[in-house]
């Protein structure tokens, strides 16, 4: 973590004031704490969403006596993943935003994406896929779901997606791995040629969801790679504007950090209007073109956001950058591939007694918020041994492995979402 310009006296209580002013000194080139906590909140919530349609359980917070409801945040609670998605690209691109793209980048790139993601994925996929054996029909529909989740094209077909027997979370892993084959073209395109690259990114993103608008169900094209460019893009550009910026900031002493508190307010509620209109919106097809609608103005929103948080005042960072959320972040991919379907394997199994054969329907309690915060621990407490037993040892020896013998790698921050 960079500590640049911080000077500390001798003086007795100099550890705390190095302590605070870590968080007032600019965030580091290659970590950006902040996006730690950014991203432990965005799988949160969309963990929260999954959680709570299993649960029906709808908190409600008081604010001067009066009660409100987090049901809108709640009922939209799956607009998130368009901000993991953002918050992928963003990092990303990062490390390219120093120095250019050269030979041999894309081996090391492909190599540290596999080791990072497959075998976990691998893991997860052969988990479910035996776990739910019996509920295919067909030794050939067991066939077809398996190597359609294990070569990535499950979002292809209907039969390997919605109605796949497996784990319904891991169509998000497939459309990082689709656009992780383009990086390193895109990030050529988007070095040399910025402004073009990024409008060409926009372009193909609003015209596929022009087209998808019009099918009669937009089921199977809403969620592909190509709906989703626009917000890759978008990321590609606040990571250059972070760059750019923490270079203008060196020596300013914090005079612009009310600046940035104030677009961090105002970015904050603009997602709140946001998850308000589509909160309001009812029906899987209106759903679907909602969240179509908004995706580009959501990730221009969360890019302001995630870089007005780097820069603002000390105490916004240390909320999104402490070690709290860097374990939550470290933890964050393991917790997401498996908490959808732990919920639904908890509630089918009845892990939480009831009284009722659908509690959740009948409002029981206590057996909702017990229910509630069991669907977040365990897997949590999966994705601690999971990320520290099995992904990180598993990743260490592939590239240790596999390593070729030049030594000087490729730059490295911090990882992906997925």
């Amino acid at each position: 973590m960079s500590t640049e310009n911080v000077t500390v006296p001798a003086a007795a209580g100099g550890k705390k004031r190095l302590h605070w002013e870590r968080w007032s000194a600019l965030p580091g080139e290659k970590y950006v704490d902040v996006l730690d906590g950014v991203r432990a909140v965005l799988i949160f919530l969309v963990g929260w969403f999954h959680i709570w349609q299993q649960s029906w359980l709808t908190p409600y917070v008081v604010i001067d006596g009066r009660y409100h409801s987090l049901d809108p945040l709640l009922r939209s609670g799956y607009i998130w993943v368009d901000g993991m998605i953002l918050l992928s690209g963003f990092l990303l691109y990062l490390p390219y935003t120093r120095r250019p793209w050269r030979k041999g980048d894309g081996k090391r790139f492909f190599l540290r994406r596999f080791a990072r993601i497959y075998p976990s994925y691998v893991l997860n996929v052969l988990v479910f896929f035996f776990y739910r054996w019996d509920r295919y029909g067909t030794a050939a529909d067991r066939v077809r779901d398996l190597v359609a989740h294990l070569t990535m094209t499950h979002t292809f077909s209907y039969a390997t997606y919605y109605a796949s027997s497996m784990n319904g979370a891991l169509w998000t892993v497939g459309v990082e791995v689709w656009f992780y084959l383009l990086f390193p073209l895109v990030c050529r395109l988007f070095q040399r040629w910025k402004g073009w690259t990024f409008a060409g990114m926009l372009a193909v993103a609003f015209g596929f969801r022009a087209w998808a608008a019009t099918l009669s169900d937009t089921g199977m094209v809403f969620n592909q790679l190509p709906a989703f460019l626009d917000v890759y893009a978008l990321g590609f550009a606040g990571a250059e504007g972070y760059t750019a910026l923490r270079e203008k900031l060196k020596g300013t002493d914090g005079r612009l950090k009310g600046l940035f508190a104030v677009t961090l307010l105002c970015c904050i509620l603009l997602m709140a209007r946001l998850v308000t209109e589509q909160a309001s919106r009812s029906g899987q097809d209106q759903i679907r073109l909602g969240q179509m609608e908004i995706r580009f103005t959501l990730a221009l929103a969360l890019t302001g956001a995630m870089v007005s948080a780097a820069f603002t005042f000390g105490g916004v960072r240390f909320v999104l950058g402490n070690r709290v959320m860097a374990f939550l972040s470290s933890v964050s991919f393991q917790f997401y591939m498996y908490h959808q379907a732990l919920a639904v394997i908890m509630k089918e199994n009845r892990w939480i007694p009831s009284v009722s054969l659908t509690p959740h329907m009948d409002g029981e309690w206590p057996w909702q918020p017990v229910y509630t915060l069991m669907c977040f621990l365990v897997p949590l407490a999966l994705g601690t041994v999971l990320t520290y037993g099995f992904e990180k040892p598993v990743g260490r020896w592939i590239l240790g492995h596999f390593r070729s013998g030049n030594k000087k790698e490729a730059p490295q921050g911090q990882d992906t979402p997925s």
